[in-house]
């Protein structure tokens, strides 16, 4: 009996050493998985709540990630078949793992564009491709049946892609830039492809992609091969690098760069515009000073209106002078007639000279007598 006790007290001791040793050493194991789950590339995610109303807030952790990784958090409807052009773009998050490939983010519930089914989808932004969805529920949100799949061929992409096309004299005042994406598919399924539809996206710098649906006229036999060109089209004034893709069945086949040249006739528009409108804005407003302000009467309004009067003036001081001398004169020829003929000594000397200066009679008015003369 005592022996069968003793057994059964080891037995407790050993489970309870186990039991403190897991303990112990669980902090150490965890960063371990983490990083095992990392390795096998299986991002996984999980959320504080299933179902949440429009306005409140739901946690996303998430293990598993690529470390230091730049990632998006979105609320999606119709399980994200369309892309995210059914998910709340405006009320989604982003967020940074950790060293370890984890994190944690609070994410606002909102009504995405499209009924429920919803998901939770976190994608990365940069570097290798990656992503995971995990289901929720947005309370009060419309929920709908999700549309059909459509059937066809597998294709893939056989050639290098191309962007077709050039800039304008248009696009270098801001119009918007247009090319034309060539790709050449091939269809790897046992059914043919009928008027599929792409997904053509363009991002720039981290954000993501917006898509927009084309469908391509035509059909691709199995087995065979086709020649596939959709227009791409990015908004007026657009410049820098840019990514295109072509997505088709939920799967990125190209991803094509596109440098866009900056509309520099904008900024000469600008600059032409700076320059214009505050020189009117001068020149109209000194002609309203020049018009408004009062004008006395000894000035003239500019100098160049100064000018004639200064001439009218000069002419008056010349009319006058001519004046003066003529009035000279004729007292002179009074006095002349006064004194009477024969004497030409008592003539009146002219008024600017001073009897010490003024010339002789003799030496002025006497004559010589010619050659041979009496």
């Amino acid at each position: 009996m005592r022996t069968a006790e003793r057994a059964v007290r080891r037995r407790r001791r050993r489970a309870a050493a186990v039991l403190v040793l897991c303990l112990a050493l669980a902090p150490a194991l965890l960063p371990a998985a983490a990083a095992h789950a990392a390795a096998d590339g299986t991002p996984t995610i999980r959320l504080s709540a299933k179902e949440a109303g429009k306005g409140g807030t739901l946690t996303v952790t998430g293990r598993g990630w690529r470390p230091k990784a730049l990632l998006t958090l979105l609320i999606c409807g119709q399980n994200m078949i369309g892309g995210t052009n059914s998910c709340a773009n405006g009320d989604g998050r982003a967020v940074t793992t950790d060293a370890h490939g984890a994190f944690r983010r609070k994410l606002p519930v909102a009504e995405p564009p499209k009924p429920c089914p919803c998901v939770v989808h976190v994608a990365t932004v940069t570097g290798a491709a990656a992503d995971a969805e995990a289901a929720f529920k947005v309370a009060g949100h419309p929920v709908a049946p999700l549309p059909k799949e459509r059937t066809g061929g597998r294709l893939a992409v056989l050639a290098q892609p191309r962007l077709a096309g050039s800039s304008g004299l248009l696009t270098w005042f801001g119009a918007p830039a247009q090319r034309e994406l060539t790709v050449t598919v091939g269809n790897l399924g046992s059914a043919p492809a009928k008027d599929p539809v792409f997904q053509v996206g363009t991002s720039h710098g981290v954000f993501a992609p917006e898509w927009a649906e084309q469908q391509w006229r035509g059909t691709v036999p199995a087995g065979k091969k086709a020649e596939v060109r959709l227009p791409v089209e990015l908004p007026a004034g657009a410049h820098g690098d840019y990514l295109v893709s072509l997505k088709y069945g939920g799967k990125v086949l190209v991803e094509q760069p596109w440098g866009v040249g900056r509309p520099w006739g904008v900024t000469l528009f600008w600059v032409l515009l700076c320059l214009v409108v505050p020189t009117a804005v001068f020149r109209i407003g000194m002609a309203l000073v020049d018009r408004v302000r009062p004008h006395g009467p000894g000035r003239g309004r500019s100098e160049g209106r100064t000018r004639p009067a200064a001439r009218g003036h000069a002419a008056g001081r010349r009319s006058g002078a001519a004046g003066t001398g003529q009035r000279i004169r004729k007292r002179t020829s009074r006095a002349r007639d006064a004194a009477g003929p024969g004497t030409p000594g008592d003539s009146a000397a002219l008024p600017w000279f001073t009897p010490d200066t003024a010339p002789s009679t003799t030496t002025s008015t006497e004559r010589p007598t010619s050659k041979g003369s009496a």
